[in-house]
């Protein structure tokens, strides 16, 4: 069960359309975004590079880049710690190359997500000093490490910080600390990801260094790559990282990235967000998962194109088995949700003793998706248990959790994820106490579906559907728009595909119009559907283009089918009633 509603935004529309040359539905959906007044709408229709905010408007930029020069020009070495995520690996790479471009001495350490948990700790600040490292540069995180920070700087090393991370109360008193989330930071964007942070770093060390700024651009495309990756929201500056970025992607000149496209079949394809965040992306974050992120890291710094194909191959090995234990995983926990009665809970808790716990987060969201519910997926690790949980809309997860504080050994995170470690005898506790304290009502579990625009099928153009390529890219904070229309005539509906998992049909609307519509969802879901409220009779009229009594609302979006060079619009379908 769904709840479709319409977004009923207001603005004058066609004052909006006339000014910008855009039809009244585009003008709405950028007003369904959030976006208003004539300059944000002009950088969200056209903004590119040149839009890009001034990198010296981040607090202590110059600072960092500064004492980075002195460094530098003094051949003190400088080790970059980072994270093993996408953001962490871009981010470190961004770094390196720019660093080294200034003729810097400079490596990378990479914590390991089993051994070492997440950012900068004190086993690695040792292993820095005993190795005769003068300053260490994070990214992607350092903004919490006060105690770490301390220490380093006690052992006589020089700590700079570029991170995107939320602030604490207190600060770690670095050398030089750049987030633009700081409060006294006058960057005017507060979102960007850590590899974007490192980029405009870069960006003030190559002026200062006397490098043409050009050059600071070509890592562009792994900002892009990491703002994707780290579903960081594509609203404003981050948009115009992302879309600018995307384009050099298609055509990019690292030999890393070029043979991981290839190693995915992506290689005569245009590369989108979608395939960044899906197909891409979890190839790179499956070395930090299941083995080493150095891996990931060492793909993108690759010259030789052999090597980078040998690199790519294995990291796409790695995914494969990331997704395979992912699958088993999540059926794992679907059979005790399931078997052991956890329907019954309002927020779900479920312990998986033998999970990889790289994998929990993954698994939460999978089961998130399944129940529409508040999930928690713990495992075991070392001598207690490790969890991650993923959320829903009217539940702001670090809140709740922060209402059982006493129990965890660690934990944090924002509204819609966390993490956790906790003694395994406090897990069934943890489960009781989630479940007592919460004001979830049933409703909440009710998906809710927000329409733009509805739009009959009549309406739309080729030159509509041109006009939403210039919404891209889509993704958090700048959804894939959704169109709508009532009571359409369903039509000659044929199964397509070797694994017989696509649906093609025609639909014809009230006006007359008649487009053929495709559906990727579950067919056997979407027949047995028919059947159950149409009928058999008049479900398989459907099937052998006979007049019938089927009618469905659609949820649906527009694009062009190519064939044999003839263009024809048609509709995909994302939900139907």
């Amino acid at each position: 069960m769904e709840k479709w509603v319409v977004s009923a935004k207001r603005a004058d529309f066609k004052a909006i359309a006339s000014k910008f040359g855009i039809d009244p539905v585009t003008a709405r959906l950028i007003r369904n975004r959030d976006v208003t007044g004539d300059d944000a709408i002009e950088e969200y229709l056209h903004g590119d590079r040149r839009s890009l905010h001034d990198p010296h408007l981040l607090k202590d930029a110059d600072r960092l880049a500064a004492i980075l020069s002195d460094k530098i020009q003094k051949q003190k070495k400088v080790r970059i710690i980072g994270d093993y995520d996408i953001d962490g690996v871009n981010a470190s790479y961004i770094l390196l190359k720019g660093l080294r471009r200034c003729g810097g001495d400079v490596d990378v350490e990479i914590p390991d997500r089993m051994k070492d948990g997440y950012g900068i700790n004190e086993h690695l600040i040792r292993f820095a000093w005993e190795e005769g490292i003068d300053t260490i540069l994070t990214c992607d995180n350092g903004i919490a490490a006060v105690e770490q920070t301390a220490m380093a700087r006690q052992l006589g090393m020089t700590v700079l910080i570029t991170d995107h991370h939320e602030p604490q109360e207190i600060l770690p008193d670095a050398d030089a600390l750049v987030n633009p989330r700081q409060v006294d930071c006058p960057y005017p964007y507060k979102n960007l990801c850590g590899a974007a942070v490192a980029f405009k770093v870069i960006q003030c060390l190559y002026q200062r260094m006397k490098v043409p700024a050009n050059e600071a651009m070509d890592f562009l495309e792994f900002a892009a790559f990491a703002t994707i990756g780290d579903v960081m929201d594509l609203t404003g500056e981050n948009r115009i990282i992302v879309r600018e970025g995307l384009r050099m992607l298609n055509h990019t000149k690292n030999s890393g990235m070029a043979a991981l496209i290839r190693e995915c079949g992506l290689e005569n394809n245009e590369i989108k967000a979608y395939h960044v965040g899906f197909v891409l992306g979890p190839c790179i974050n499956a070395g930090g998962r299941l083995d080493t992120a150095k891996r990931s890291l060492a793909l993108l710094l690759a010259d030789d194109v052999q090597e980078a194909s040998h690199m790519a191959r294995e990291l796409k090995m790695l995914n494969d088995e990331r997704k395979d234990m992912t699958q088993k995983g999540t059926e794992e926990a679907i059979a005790k949700i399931e078997q052991q009665g956890l329907l019954k809970d309002k927020v779900l808790v479920v312990y998986l003793p033998d999970c990889h716990e790289s994998l929990a987060g993954i698994i939460a969201g999978r089961i998130r998706e399944r129940y529409n519910r508040p999930v928690f997926v713990l495992t075991d690790s070392g001598d207690g248990v490790k969890g991650s949980g993923r959320s829903i809309e009217a539940y702001s997860m670090f809140e709740e959790m922060s209402k059982c504080k006493e129990l965890y050994t660690k934990y944090g995170g924002h509204p819609m994820a966390a993490g956790l470690s906790l003694p395994k005898k406090n897990v069934p506790v943890f489960r009781r106490r989630l479940n007592e304290l919460t004001h979830l009502k049933e409703e909440d579990f009710i998906p809710k579906i927000v329409i733009d625009v509805p739009m009959p099928v009549g309406y739309i153009t080729e030159r509509l559907i041109s006009e939403l390529n210039i919404l891209e890219p889509f993704g958090k904070g700048n959804v894939k728009p959704l169109f709508a229309e009532k009571d359409l005539d369903i039509q000659n509906i044929r199964i397509l595909g070797k694994n017989r998992n696509t649906l093609k049909m025609q639909v014809k609307s009230q006006d007359g119009t008649v487009l053929d519509a495709l559906y990727f969802g579950d067919v056997k879901q979407f027949i047995d559907y028919l059947k159950q409220r149409f009928g058999e009779e008049e479900t398989e009229k459907c099937f052998q283009n006979r007049l019938n009594a089927v009618y469905l609302s659609l949820i649906y979006y527009p694009s062009v089918n190519e064939y044999r060079d003839r263009r024809t619009i048609q509709i995909v379908i994302s939900h139907y009633c």
